[in-house]
């Protein structure tokens, strides 16, 4: 599982920091996440394929997050896109793109689908036999979601050793990957375990942006390998995070020990801040493992 982050910075775009946006490369899926301004700037510098992103969850519809949707979907269908795309965030993001689309003339010649959002309870918004995506509700001043990307578990190993050692035909290999026993011409019975190895464990990956602090969250990230959880504020305007409902690092750094979660990477920093080195100060103050999200900064779990 990889994460490259393309822009974690609030607000404005500068010529030195962009605004929310990342991809997840996990299962052999790259899934992007929002869409500010800059964007496709930002995927091309960081040499991240356009053909291979198929699928786009947008958090909520403040420009931070979503100006830039429409400029990716205008450049896929100059560079002759063949592939659906589908869209997943809050109602009314169809009526922001298609509208656009419209006035402009520029329909798209591949099929553009959008999942539309607007149940306040976590919900199953993607799956495959690899990966489940569910959202998780936050809390902002307009509807907003976060998004868990969950691997489901894989198959067992087959240990080539222990079957060449039992004298197993190849051809039940792959019922042995599935977790079967064998049956040998002589009639023993192999079990399973003494011919495979456990299933690579699945990785889970949290995005939470952008969200006043809120526990309510915390069922629904537990135990995840990376949590990306805004930090807009730090101590010095806790007061100015509530009325804007969003976090501090420290806030951040609470709900990353209360959920039990591995990592901790912060984002989303307001750019009235000179540096972002306090942001990991405070956030460490409550959880430990803590990294600084920076434009173009990849993390591998």
């Amino acid at each position: 599982m990889k994460l490259t982050i393309l822009g974690c910075y609030a607000a404005t775009p500068r010529t030195f920091t962009n605004p929310t946006s990342q991809v997840l490369d996990i299962a052999n899926h790259l899934f992007l996440i929002d869409c500010a301004e800059g964007t496709q700037v930002q995927l091309r510098k960081n040499k991240i394929k356009f053909s291979r992103i198929n699928h786009i969850f947008i958090s909520h519809l403040h420009g931070d997050h979503v100006y830039g949707l429409i400029g990716l979907i205008s450049s896929f269908m100059l560079l002759k896109r063949q592939n659906d795309l589908n869209i997943y965030g809050p109602k009314g993001i169809k009526e922001m793109i298609t509208i656009q689309l419209r006035l402009s003339g520029s329909w798209t010649s591949y099929g553009l689908f959008f999942h539309e959002l607007e149940s306040t309870q976590s919900q199953i918004v993607y799956e495959d036999d690899k990966v489940l995506v569910s959202t998780i509700p936050l809390q902002h001043r307009i509807y907003t979601n976060g998004y868990r990307f969950s691997e489901k578990l894989g198959l067992r190993k087959l240990n080539i050793d222990a079957a060449q050692n039992y004298e197993v035909d190849p051809l039940y290999y792959r019922n042995i990957t599935l977790g079967k026993d064998v049956l040998l011409d002589n009639g023993t019975v192999i079990s399973n375990r003494y011919l495979t190895f456990e299933a690579t464990p699945p990785k889970h990956y949290a995005f939470c942006s952008d969200t006043l602090y809120t526990e309510t969250i915390i069922p629904l990230i537990e135990g995840v390998d990376a949590l990306y959880h805004e930090s807009t504020f730090l101590n010095s305007e806790e007061r100015l995070a509530e009325i804007t409902m969003h976090s501090t690092a420290q806030q951040a750094g609470k709900i990353a020990k209360l959920a039990n979660v591995k990592k901790l990477i912060l984002g989303h920093y307001s750019t009235r801040y000179e540096s972002i080195t306090p942001f990991l100060e405070q956030a460490k103050l409550e959880f430990e493992n803590v990294e600084l999200a920076d434009d173009g900064k990849s993390f591998e779990f």
